[in-house]
């Protein structure tokens, strides 16, 4: 019997080795393919390893690489779930919340990818990853929330089912479009084992004169071979071609190099590499300059930032031999990837990086030159999106062209285009004391930019003026017997078309004008600081009308002596004068006339509205303030007759230089 039981656990053990050498054989092919980036063909086996294998580390494993592939082949929902599993099981990588992370925000979750990049950047502080995600999803529900002006549209007649992108324009007249698509009818007819897509070719189409889209078709035999094709540069004459070409080499492994072919008799010749670099080093996407004296391209070639970064090489002529590659620097490249550059003709660079904060996966960017330095700029949505965004062209003079864009599921190609921005003024000019409208008031127009413009109110005191981006306006409005005023505004920074409003409120010279919030210490003239800012205005005004004279008065209550009220009155006007004469305002223009409690107040239809035990035309003298029924009354009413004004004098000073 006993002899029975050890041959029974004997078969047991050996039975359980075999479902565990078996277990992992299944594993170690999945893991293979995964270890050579060919992550498509390996999802398949990695799930089937998964529900297989039941050692908890060695499944900890499997679904962080699920997710990974996931991550690596563009399906960001796929990814989420599985980067979830592997948090669940406690799978021991920080970047399991970073990528989770990612795909959160991808997937347009904000908050939830927001609490993972806190959660990495806990653990992982130093990596500035944690914090670019969180502000990148604040700037993604920002800018999906306050879009810019580009308007945004598929173009469906160069897409198809499969992938297509990075668009190049073909000729001067934006007729002709070349881009990289992996549809029917391309000559590689393999697939790639880490994306699963088909080997892509370099397709044409062109527009005719109603503006329709001509089918795509492949370019030669001398451009499209057996394998993948696309990612195309063009000379300023178009009769010059750069593009990316990627050979598949022993062991799947594929490596891209950067060819270029040169069109004779409307035919594209044989194509020749650019640069010759070791094999197993990507040199992709390539841009040439307006001058042809600098092509621009993406490699992972040593001393770089991390990743793929943007490079450079240079020529002294357009036949020249290419220099040494010269990596574009910190402001651009980072730790993360950059490719797809695109050199304007204005020298502004556009690229596409997952590192530099965006909305999500590839960003498009624009890195403009600023007293020599970099600035980068996201391009914001709509143009990027939560996808990945990338291989733009844009037109030399318009803001018009094409982009890719994985939006809608598969790469393809997008339309943008930025309206000419409108921008126009409604204006009123209106009474400053009765609020009515103020017809046939002419109103000047100055911009920045040199324009100027007259136009008349019309009977209902308004005018309209049509305005130009970028430019700062002044509006001056006078009539006679009013003294003039102005109102600014700026179309500079303005994304949008907009309609401004501007009300222009003129004083008439026929009345004393007061000067509010002009304060002084209990029974001193000196003026206390919160009174410059009325009195810079009215320093203004002064400048605005170079040839009136005011006189200043300042008026008491009637409390007190008669003639400490003069003199306190005088000295108050005095040192509103002076304020005003330190600012540059000549002295013969001013008049200090303190008028102590001889002037109460009559009360106008503003105070009336304000106050009301107080009616329009009411006169403050002492007898009617002590006929009020409280003390708070007959302060107010106090405190309205000790105030500062000016009366416009005269209206023919001659300015002295």
């Amino acid at each position: 019997m006993k002899i029975r039981i050890v041959f029974l656990f004997s078969i047991f053990i050996f039975f359980m080795q075999n479902v565990s050498v078996a277990q992992l054989s299944v594993y170690t092919k999945a893991n293979t393919y995964y270890q050579n980036g060919q992550y498509y063909q390996a999802i398949d086996l990695l799930r089937n390893a998964y529900s297989k294998v039941t050692d908890n580390d060695v499944k900890s494993d499997i679904t962080f690489q699920v997710a990974e592939c996931y991550r690596k082949t563009n399906q960001p929902r796929k990814a989420e779930m599985w980067y979830k599993k592997a948090i669940q099981k406690k799978y021991n990588n920080p970047l399991t919340y970073l990528y989770y992370a990612d795909a959160l925000k991808m997937n347009e979750k904000f908050e939830d990818a927001a609490e993972n990049y806190r959660e990495y950047k806990k653990l992982v502080p130093d990596d500035a990853r944690g914090e670019n995600g969180i502000k990148s999803c604040e700037n993604a529900v920002k800018w999906m929330e306050s879009p810019s002006g580009y308007k945004v549209a598929n173009m469906k007649f160069f897409n198809s089912r499969e992938s297509e992108y990075s668009p190049a324009f073909a000729k001067a007249e934006y007729d002709e479009v070349y881009f990289t698509s992996s549809r029917d009818g391309a000559t590689g007819d393999d697939t790639h084992g880490s994306t699963g897509l088909n080997f892509s070719d370099i397709f044409t189409s062109k527009k005719d004169k109603k503006g329709n889209w001509s089918t795509p078709v492949p370019l030669g035999e001398n451009i499209n071979t057996e394998f993948e094709e696309g990612a195309v540069s063009l000379s300023k004459d178009f009769n010059k071609m750069f593009f990316t070409r990627c050979e598949r080499h022993k062991k799947d492994a594929i490596g891209c190099m950067v060819f270029t072919s040169e069109r004779r008799n409307d035919e594209w010749g044989k194509a020749e590499p650019v640069l010759m670099l070791d094999d197993s080093i990507v040199v992709a996407h390539p841009s040439l300059s307006d001058d042809e004296l600098a092509l621009y391209f993406v490699s992972d070639m040593k001393g770089g930032m991390g990743g793929k970064d943007i490079w450079k090489v240079t020529r002294t002529s357009a036949t020249g031999e290419w220099g040494v590659p010269e990596n574009l620097g910190a402001a651009i490249n980072t730790s993360g990837n950059e490719m797809f550059p695109f050199i304007h003709d204005d020298g502004t660079i556009y690229f596409s990086s997952d590192y530099h904060p965006g909305m999500g996966g590839l960003d498009i960017f624009r890195a403009s030159s600023e007293n020599g330095s970099w600035k980068i700029e996201n391009m914001r949505y709509p143009v990027n999106s939560t996808k990945d965004d990338f291989g733009i062209i844009i037109e030399k003079n318009l803001e018009r062209g094409y982009f890719s864009s994985a939006r809608d599921g598969d790469d393809e190609i997008f339309s943008f285009v930025l309206p000419p921005l409108k921008f126009d003024v409604e204006g009123m000019v209106m009474n400053d004391k009765t609020d009515s409208p103020l017809a046939s008031a002419t109103v000047k127009l100055v911009g920045s930019d040199g324009m100027t413009l007259t136009n008349e109110t019309d009977d209902e005191g308004a005018f309209k003026f049509m305005l130009r981006p970028g430019t700062d306006y002044v509006f001056v409005a006078s009539k006679k017997g009013f003294l003039t005023g102005k109102e600014k505004e700026t179309t500079k920074g303005v994304i949008e078309s907009q309609t401004f409003s501007a009300e222009i409120r003129l004083s008439s010279i026929a009345e004393p004008i007061e000067l509010p919030n002009i304060f002084y210490d209990f029974a001193k003239w000196d003026l206390r600081p919160e009174s410059m800012v009325a009195l810079d205005k009215l320093v203004e005004t002064l400048n605005d009308n170079p040839n009136v004279v005011i006189e200043l008065r300042s008026h008491t209550d009637a409390r007190g002596s008669a003639l400490s009220n003069v003199e306190l009155s005088q000295k108050r006007a005095q040192s509103v004068v002076n304020y005003l004469i330190e600012k540059g305002i000549q002295p013969a223009r001013l008049r200090a006339v303190g008028y102590a409690a001889t002037m109460p107040k009559v009360i106008g239809r503003k105070l009336a509205a304000q106050h009301s035990f107080l009616s329009e035309g009411m006169e403050l003298k002492p007898e009617f303030i002590e006929k009020l029924e409280s003390e708070e009354q007959q302060e107010v009413s106090h405190q309205i007759n000790r105030r500062t004004e000016f009366q416009v004098i005269s209206t023919d000073f001659k300015p002295q230089n």
